[in-house]
C-alpha cells in the first residue's frame, strides 16, 4: 500500500506529532525532557562550530512533551518540515539510546501532520497542544504540568527554556484572551489530528490491575519466577499497554535492561 502524500501547508505550519514506537514510554526522567527541549532549541537557534548564530531553521510556536508522544506547532523556514524533524527524532533517539542501551527504533517509523491555513484553527491547536497533559490525566490545570511551552506564555523563568515564538502569538492572541481560552476545555468531539493510543503513562494501581486481570499476577514481584518466554511476553504486553520500563522495574523487581529488551 503507497503512503499518503502529506498536505502541503499554504502558511508553512504544520501540527505534528512523534510517538514512541509500540506506545514506548520516550521519556524516564526530567533530564530526558530536557534534553528533547535543547533539541527544540538548536532548531530555532542553530550554531555553526564556531558557535557563530545561524539562521533559525524552523519556528516553534507551542510544543507539549507526554510521556510516549509529543505535540509541536511548527512552522517551516529556509529548511522543509521532512528534515527538520527527521533531525530532531534522530538527535534525541541517539541520547536515548546511549543513556538507556537502547537497540532498534524508539520513534514509529512515520510522523504525523497536519496544515494550519488559518488563524482559527491555529488558536485551536494552541488551547489543544497545551491541555493535553489535562486530557490526558497527568495533570489537574495547564500551568501545573511542566513540559509544555505554556510556561513561556506566562513568563515562568524558573522552568522554560525560551524556544517559542511567543511575541508573534500574543501580538494576534493577547495573553489575559488567550489564558481564558487555553484553560476552557475544548470540546470532546473536536477532530484534532491524534494517536489513537493513551496520551499518558498508566499509574501503578493501573499496571497492578492489568496484570491482576489479564495474567493472574496478584503480586507483580511474582513474575520474575516465571520461566523466560513467558516472563518477556507479559512485560511486553505491559509496555503495550502504557507502564514504562522503570515503573516494572519497581512493580516486579526485575531489571531494567531485562524489561527494556523484552
Amino acid at each position: 500500500m503507497t503512503r499518503q502524500l502529506r498536505q502541503q501547508s499554504s502558511t508553512g505550519i504544520h501540527h505534528v506529532m512523534l510517538r514512541g514506537i509500540n506506545r514506548q514510554i520516550m521519556f524516564e526522567t526530567d533530564d530526558d525532557y530536557r534534553k528533547f527541549i535543547f533539541i527544540l532549541h538548536d532548531m530555532v537557534a542553530p550554531k555553526d562550530q564556531f558557535k557563530r548564530p545561524l539562521p533559525p531553521r524552523c519556528a516553534i510556536y507551542a510544543y507539549c512533551l507526554m510521556t510516549n508522544h509529543v505535540h509541536l506547532l511548527i512552522q517551516e523556514k529556509d529548511d522543509k518540515l521532512p528534515h527538520i524533524i527527521r533531525d530532531i527524532a534522530s538527535r534525541y533517539a541517539m541520547y536515548y539510546n546511549n543513556r538507556y542501551e537502547h537497540y532498534g527504533h524508539l520513534f514509529q517509523d512515520r510522523y504525523k501532520s497536519e496544515p494550519v491555513n488559518d488563524a482559527a484553527y491555529f488558536l485551536t491547536l494552541i488551547r489543544y497542544i497545551h491541555q493535553n497533559p489535562v486530557a490526558g490525566g497527568l495533570s489537574n490545570d495547564v500551568e501545573s504540568y511542566k513540559w509544555t511551552s505554556w510556561h513561556e506564555f506566562i513568563g515562568d523563568p524558573k522552568r522554560v527554556s525560551f524556544i517559542c515564538s511567543v511575541p508573534i502569538v500574543l501580538k494576534r492572541f493577547p495573553l489575559e484572551d488567550l489564558r481564558e481560552q487555553v484553560n476552557t476545555p475544548l470540546s470532546k468531539t473536536l477532530r484534532v489530528l491524534e494517536y489513537d493510543n493513551r496520551d499518558r503513562a498508566a499509574t501503578d494501581d493501573e499496571v497492578k490491575a492489568f496484570l491482576s486481570a489479564n495474567y493472574g499476577l496478584t503480586h507483580p514481584a511474582d513474575l520474575a519466577n516465571y520461566a523466560k518466554p513467558r516472563r518477556d511476553e507479559i512485560l511486553k504486553a505491559a509496555k503495550l499497554y502504557g507502564a514504562s520500563i522503570r515503573q516494572l522495574s519497581r512493580l516486579t523487581s526485575i531489571g531494567y535492561y531485562i524489561i527494556q529488551k523484552a
